[in-house]
């Protein structure tokens, strides 16, 4: 209510606004047995030489679970920032080292999934 009421009273008198309320995103999570979950696991290992971390977490994109529940698809979200990225900071910052690992790691994961 208060952002509303802060974006209403800023509106001028040519202009409009009108919010709607899409609710929220539905949870989800990738079945850990689905083949893919262990190509994209490998892939990730490979390109970074780490073994890679299954992390669960969620809520914050809601595209994912609009996936499961509207096409029926499972989404494997994974990440190649650093911890000091400082994500949707002021001083927000993304390495093009993590930018290519993370398009080479694609890469992998799109060549082992021919099969």
């Amino acid at each position: 209510d208060n952002f509303r009421s802060f974006v209403e009273s800023r509106i001028p008198a040519d202009c409009s606004v009108k919010f709607i309320n899409h609710g929220l995103g539905g949870a989800c999570q990738m079945p850990t047995s689905d083949p893919m979950f262990e190509i994209v696991r490998s892939a990730l290992t490979e390109e970074w030489q780490k073994e890679a971390v299954y992390a669960g977490c969620g809520g914050s994109i809601p595209i994912a679970g609009y996936f499961q529940e509207l096409l029926g698809m499972d989404s494997l979200l994974t990440g190649f920032g650093k911890d000091n990225d400082n994500i949707h900071s002021p001083n927000e910052k993304y390495d093009f080292e993590s930018f290519y690992r993370g398009i080479r790691s694609w890469i992998r994961v799109l060549y082992n999934s021919q099969a």
